[in-house]
C-alpha cells in the first residue's frame, strides 16, 4: 500500500481506502463488516470513511466493536454532519448547534475521543461561512477532530469558506470529497484546481461509479445487484456507457489487469487525488481493489484510456 498526504497537511492515508456508505450497517451486517474492516488494515488500509448519516448512525456503531481490536493512531477516522438525522428542526444543516451536536454523538457512537477527519456533508445555504468555520475551528481547539473539511462542495464555495477561515483566522478546510470516477470528471473544470491552489486534499467517492466500472454489468443487470435493485445507477447504465465499459475490460484485461484495478489505478494519476474510497462488501473484492495501489498506467494506456471515454470535460466558454 502507497500512502499519501491530504493535500498540504501532514497527515498521511492510504491511497486506497475503505468507507460505510450503503453498506456496513445497512445492506453489510456486523457479522460480515469484521472481517472485511480487519482484512482492509491488514493490507495497510488506515483510512475509514463513514458519516452520521450512513444507515442513520448504523454504520458507525457497527465499526465501533471492530476499531476497538487496533491501535487509535494507527487509524484515520472521518465522519460528516449536515443531513437530517431526527425530525428535529435543528438536527439537519451546518449550523453551530447542530455541528457541534452531531461531533459528540458520532464519538459516543464510534467509541472514540477525536475524528482525524470531519466533513461538512453538503453546503448549506442557510447558514453564513463564518459561523462553519469558528465552530469547526472550536471543534479542532477542543481536540475533537483534527482537520475538517466539505464535501460534494462547488468550487467557488470552497472558494469562500477557505476565505472566511484566513479572515477570522480559524483553521481551514483541508479536504473536500467529491465523486469521482472514469464516467464523472466534473471536478476537472474547477474544484481539482481549487483545491490545489488552496492546499486542500481529495478523498474521492464512488471511484467505481457503484460497482459499474467491474464490469459487472456488461451482460445485463442481475437482479441482486445494486443496479437492479436501486435507483443509484439509473444515469449510468445507459447503452453507450455500457459499450464503453467493455472498451475498457478488453483494455484491463490485455493488460493483465482487472478493470476496477485499472479504474481505481486512473483515478490515483491524480496528484491532487489523496486516496479513492472503495465501499467492498467481500473480502475478496476489497483483495482486489488494494492491487490499485501498486499500479502505475503508462501514458500510452492513459492516452487510451482518454480516447475510449471521449469524455474530458470542456471549460465552457462565457
Amino acid at each position: 500500500m502507497n500512502y499519501r498526504n491530504i493535500g498540504k497537511s501532514g497527515i498521511k492515508i492510504s491511497e486506497i481506502a475503505i468507507g460505510g456508505w450503503l453498506t456496513y450497517g445497512g445492506t453489510v451486517d456486523g457479522e460480515k463488516t469484521a472481517p472485511i474492516i480487519r482484512r482492509a488494515i491488514e493490507l495497510g488500509i488506515n483510512y475509514i470513511d463513514l458519516a452520521d448519516i450512513y444507515a442513520k448512525g448504523k454504520a458507525e456503531e457497527t465499526i465501533c466493536p471492530i476499531i476497538k481490536d487496533f491501535t487509535r493512531s494507527d487509524l484515520v477516522l472521518s465522519s460528516k454532519v449536515f443531513w437530517p438525522m431526527t425530525e428535529n428542526i435543528n438536527d439537519r444543516g451546518l449550523s453551530r448547534k447542530h455541528i457541534i451536536e452531531s461531533v459528540e454523538k458520532t464519538l459516543k457512537r464510534l467509541g472514540t475521543d477525536y475524528l482525524d477527519l470531519y466533513f461538512c456533508h453538503r453546503y448549506d445555504p442557510e447558514v453564513g461561512e463564518e459561523e462553519i468555520v469558528r465552530a469547526m475551528d472550536d471543534l479542532v481547539h477542543q481536540g475533537k477532530i483534527l482537520y475538517w473539511g466539505t464535501s460534494v462542495w462547488r468550487a467557488d464555495k470552497i472558494e469562500r469558506l477557505v476565505g472566511a477561515a484566513k479572515n477570522f483566522n480559524c483553521y481551514s478546510p483541508m479536504v473536500e470529497q467529491p465523486r469521482y470516477n472514469m464516467l464523472d470528471r466534473h471536478i476537472e473544470i474547477d474544484v481539482m484546481s481549487s483545491c490545489k491552489h488552496h492546499g486542500i486534499g481529495l478523498t474521492v467517492w464512488s471511484p467505481l461509479a457503484q460497482g459499474f466500472l467491474t464490469g459487472k454489468y456488461n451482460d445485463g443487470v442481475p437482479d441482486e445487484s445494486r443496479g437492479g435493485t436501486s435507483n443509484w445507477l439509473k444515469g449510468d447504465l445507459t447503452e453507450e456507457n455500457i459499450a464503453t465499459c467493455r472498451k475498457l475490460s478488453e483494455l484491463a484485461q490485455s493488460l493483465d489487469m482487472s478493470l476496477s484495478q485499472m479504474a481505481l489505478a486512473w483515478i490515483l494519476r491524480r496528484d491532487e487525488i489523496s486516496c479513492a474510497i472503495i465501499g467492498a462488501t467481500k473480502v475478496s473484492q476489497l483483495e482486489d481493489n488494494v492491487k490499485a495501489s501498486e499500479i502505475r498506467l503508462d501514458k500510452e494506456t492513459l492516452k487510451t484510456i482518454e480516447k475510449i471515454l471521449d469524455n474530458k470535460p470542456q471549460i465552457p466558454v462565457m
